[in-house]
């Protein structure tokens, strides 16, 4: 219940950076500081916090992995629809787009990821995931129940808004490419800045977390094959020793974050190894 608290918490956040398009500019200083205060009692009602929590709790039973978000992106139109938010759908396959305001700039989207990860959920509890092999594990089901709260309390205070809000409900975030597929598709159309939150068990309960620059992290990824000639133990010299170059190939890619990065920017390499047992007539083998 602790975690479900703080979605409530973090959407009001999310509407914190758009107050300043969502202000008559004839509206006095201290009207402008109740604005977000308007926000926060209205995240604070009961029925919003336990509608929330439901969508979330819908969307972690029922996980889909990156552009097969079907039943989730069907749930985020049936939502929108009972809002009375117009939107565009398909967007990059499973995507969905909404807008709230005027139609007019400035335009600002908030922006949450649907998608979930190819890993089996372990723990037991009432809303484990249903379906095999797959779960809710980097908090995307949250990051949507969240939008969707956003949405709600924006589309309440429309007529306060001076710009259009833009609702990005994006796919496959977990690797498949999914934003820059809606980039392609024009999502971001106008759009002059865009807000995204992600949570983290790292902060108490409550704790919303930031800094300058950029932040979280990207992954990036290339394959290498080592080829190797086999012999006999007693004529190594004969022999092309593969795990010996691997070995040397991993230590020296270490460097690239010890003597090449700048050492107040975080950064990870990771280093995965397969035995290919290279046979020349299957064509299919996969390289890592």
């Amino acid at each position: 219940m602790g975690s479900s608290k703080l979605l409530s918490l973090l959407v009001t956040l999310y509407l914190l950076a758009p107050t300043s398009i969502s202000s008559d500019v004839s509206l006095s200083p201290e009207e402008l500081t109740q604005i977000p205060v308007k926000f926060l009692d209205f995240a604070k009602k009961p029925e919003i916090f336990y509608w929330m929590v439901n969508i979330r709790r819908k969307i972690h039973e029922n996980p889909e992995l990156g552009f097969q978000e079907f039943e989730t992106s069907k749930l985020i139109r049936a939502e929108l629809d009972q809002m009375g938010i117009p939107y565009k759908f398909p967007v990059a396959v499973t995507g969905v787009v909404g807008y709230i305001g005027t139609g007019q700039p400035p335009f600002v989207a908030l922006r949450a990821d649907m998608d979930a990860l190819a890993m089996e959920e372990s723990v037991e509890w009432e809303h484990k995931s249903k379906v095999p092999g797959k779960m809710h594990a980097c908090g995307h089901d949250a990051h949507v129940a969240m939008l969707l709260g956003a949405a709600k309390m924006l589309q309440v205070f429309r007529h306060e808004i001076k710009g259009t809000i833009v609702l990005v409900f994006q796919p496959a975030e977990e690797g498949g490419g999914g934003a820059k597929k809606m980039l392609d598709a024009g999502a971001l159309e106008n759009v002059e800045a865009i807000f995204g939150l992600h949570v983290s068990s790292l902060f108490p309960v409550g704790t919303v977390a930031s800094r300058p620059g950029p932040t979280l992290a990207a992954g990036g990824f290339f394959e290498a094959v080592i080829n190797g000639k086999g012999g006999h133990a007693a004529i190594p010299q004969h022999t092309i020793d593969p795990i010996v170059a691997a070995s040397n190939v991993i230590v020296s890619l270490q460097h690239l974050v010890s003597r090449e990065a700048d050492p107040l920017d975080s950064q990870v390499v990771v280093s995965l190894m397969s035995d290919l047992l290279y046979e020349p007539h299957k064509t299919d083998r996969k390289k890592k």
